[in-house]
């Protein structure tokens, strides 16, 4: 079995060959592990994260967490980057900015950290970006989808804001038009309420979905916003009721987009709610998700991908406590483009603060088969992986909708 090594402070590191397991929930097996013949003289490396792992969204982070945690963990059983150990460095950020500033800044502050896997949320992803691009320390995010990270602030006329970001998951320039095309064509509704959280995430995904719906003859019958926290539907649905929608698109997650469905339904609004990839958690149907209920995730399922069979093998075998979520396998994926970029830009010569600019070089040039699919960027940092799929909630979770898995086709 894998043993895994997790650092927690900067002040660990003079004992960072006898690390201990900490951090996450998992048994763990004894034994040495093949790890052990590893030369790692030079010193040890750190792996960061930032990932909401408490909170109202830490089902997704959990799974984030653990997935970037085997990915090291295996780098180091095949001495991926020769004379060094890697650790690994998870950082909560509550899916709150501040706190994803206070995590990224602490990060940003140790000179052995040489990438940072995350955010989750796109809205903490751009708070993060600028602490981590001022020391070139490489990013990779596997869930945002916010185009603005990437292309900046007017995406008709893109620019790249932050040459050290990356993410593995395609935007919601793709996710909001690949829902309504399947909403509007292939689920046949006509009149469509959306509501979003108005964070960037939602917004963003809820604006998308509403010109591409409308572009197919759909209408959009109302245009309302919730709060993040809120748990009272009432008013918003007082107001679309009267309007009868045979659909309601929700911009946000979970924790809103749950109770929202089943306030829908107690209201006499037996309609579908559909959302975006920040809703595909079993967490979704607990907090009141209805059988029906549709989501866009990105990627292909990973229990159907032949390149994902050995990371879900190897995650059952680790013993994490929580399951790998919506964001597994692309977290995975993060975590080894990383680890092979600090590989590429070191070898041959040894680590130093300089070499990041390297490691951010060799990130730019990746091409690899991942977990979750073939991975390389294009020249804003963007994955060229553009594959969505529509799931829909059967029993107490969501299922794909078979042959539903593709590509945004205006």
């Amino acid at each position: 079995m894998i043993r895994r090594r997790t650092v927690v402070t900067a002040a660990i590191l003079a004992g960072a060959l006898g690390l201990t397991a900490c951090g996450t929930n998992r048994e763990e097996a004894t034994g040495t592990g093949g790890g052990a013949a590893c030369d790692t003289s030079k010193g040890t490396l750190i792996i960061g994260m930032i990932a909401p792992l408490s909170g109202g969204l830490s089902a997704l982070g959990l799974g984030m967490r653990n997935s970037a945690d085997l990915a090291v963990d295996q780098a180091n059983q095949k001495c991926a980057v020769p004379g060094y150990q890697l650790a690994f460095q998870p950082e909560d950020d509550q899916a709150t900015p501040q706190v994803a500033n206070q995590a990224a800044t602490k990060l940003a502050s140790d000179p052995n950290v040489v990438g940072v896997v995350g955010t989750l949320n796109s809205s903490t992803a751009q708070v993060v970006q600028p602490i981590l691009q001022e020391r070139d320390i490489v990013q990779v995010s596997p869930a945002n989808t916010g185009p603005a990270l990437t292309l900046g602030a007017n995406t008709s006329a893109p620019a790249r804001p932050f040459d050290n970001y990356f993410r593995v998951a395609t935007t919601d320039l793709v996710q909001g038009p690949f829902a309504a095309n399947y909403l509007v064509q292939t689920a046949g509704k006509k009149n469509i309420a959306v509501i979003d959280d108005g964070k960037t995430y939602g917004s963003g995904l809820a604006e998308q979905f509403s010109d591409q719906a409308t572009k197919l003859g759909a209408k959009i019958v109302a245009r309302e916003k919730v709060g993040e926290r809120d748990t009272d539907f009432s008013g918003v649905i007082t107001q679309i009721r009267a309007l009868n929608p045979d659909a309601v698109y929700y911009g946000g997650e979970y924790p809103v987009a749950g109770p929202l469905s089943a306030q829908l339904a107690a209201a006499g609004l037996n309609v579908p709610l559909m959302g975006g990839d920040g809703i595909v958690d079993p967490q979704f149907v607990a907090l009141g998700g209805r059988p029906g209920d549709l989501a866009t995730n990105v990627g292909a399922p990973a229990a159907s991908l032949p390149s994902a069979q050995q990371f879900i093998a190897d995650y059952k075998a680790a013993n994490y406590a929580e399951d790998f979520g919506a964001y597994g396998a692309f977290t995975y994926d993060s975590a080894n483009v990383i680890i092979a970029g600090v590989a590429k830009a070191l070898a041959g010569g040894d680590y130093s603060e300089a070499k990041r600019a390297d490691i951010v070089k060799a990130v730019q040039e990746t091409k690899l088969d991942g977990a979750g699919g073939p991975i390389a960027f294009d020249q804003y940092g963007d994955t060229t992986n553009k594959v969505l799929t529509v799931y829909t909630v059967e029993g107490d979770n969501f299922s794909p909708v078979e042959g539903s898995t593709g590509s945004f086709q205006g």
